[in-house]
């Protein structure tokens, strides 16, 4: 019976797709699935997107990376937002933007002012970790790997806003994106370790289930993401590709 229910479930859910094409891309709903990092800027996507298409209806659904690739999987959100797509499963993704990782540590910190610090001399430093499944945590993990780097201590924490409020008090280190961290930065609450290696690049993807019928109003946010991610980039290559 779960079974039958969950197929006619589906079959509802596409009918009120097919009847919100019908209206065109003025109108209709979209389920955005984030991962927590992704809602730093997310926002402001939907602000612009909303202004565009002010009849469309937006559901944003923030969540970590491992309960989004659970709801990816049943095909629940229209779109999602993430990191790296998962070889796991069957995915159309694109990759739209730069998701540049930094070490970052309280203004005081010894190191605050050092230039070209090799990891290894953080070894003795305690680093503040997001949750397993965290996005995040898998890049933080890779890094540390490819580096032969085992921090003595770690702290493990959920969500980037109590990792930040603790990295402020001087309980360690951590390993945030920029785009997590760039009111701290510019506000001198946070200052970025320049750690040889950092900051380490990784890409921002728009995707959804492979085979997945997008509505027009879904396909239209698509390609506003890929043209904002485009526009960004262009704005960073004609300041000189600075980094964060």
């Amino acid at each position: 019976m779960l079974g039958h229910a969950i197929t006619i479930q589906e079959h509802l859910k596409t009918a009120k797709k097919e009847m919100d094409e019908l209206k065109g891309v003025d109108s209709g709903r979209l389920l955005i699935g984030v991962v927590s990092t992704v809602n730093y800027f997310a926002a402001r996507l939907l602000a612009s997107f909303s202004r565009e298409y002010p009849k469309v209806e937006l559901k944003l659904d923030v969540t970590n990376r491992e309960t989004l690739l659970r709801k990816l999987e049943l095909n629940e959100p229209d779109l999602v937002l993430m990191g790296q797509p998962p070889s796991s499963l069957d995915v159309d993704a694109a990759d739209f933007m730069d998701n540049p990782l930094l070490i970052v540590a309280a203004p005081d910190h010894p190191l605050a002012k050092a230039k070209r610090i090799s990891l290894s001399s953080l070894i003795d430093e305690t680093f503040v970790i997001r949750e397993t499944g965290s996005g995040t945590r898998l890049a933080m993990e890779r890094f540390f790997a490819e580096y032969d780097f085992t921090p003595q201590s770690t702290v493990e924490m959920a969500g980037n806003e109590v990792i930040k409020q603790a990295i402020e008090v001087g309980l360690g280190l951590s390993i945030l994106s920029a785009h997590t961290v760039d009111l701290e930065l510019s506000a001198n609450r946070l200052v970025r370790l320049d750690v040889i290696g950092t900051p380490i690049i990784r890409r921002w993807y728009i995707a959804h289930r492979s085979g997945k019928r997008l509505t027009p109003t879904a396909i239209s946010f698509k390609q506003f993401v890929l043209d904002e991610g485009e526009r960004q980039s262009k704005n960073t290559r004609k300041k000189g590709g600075a980094k964060p």
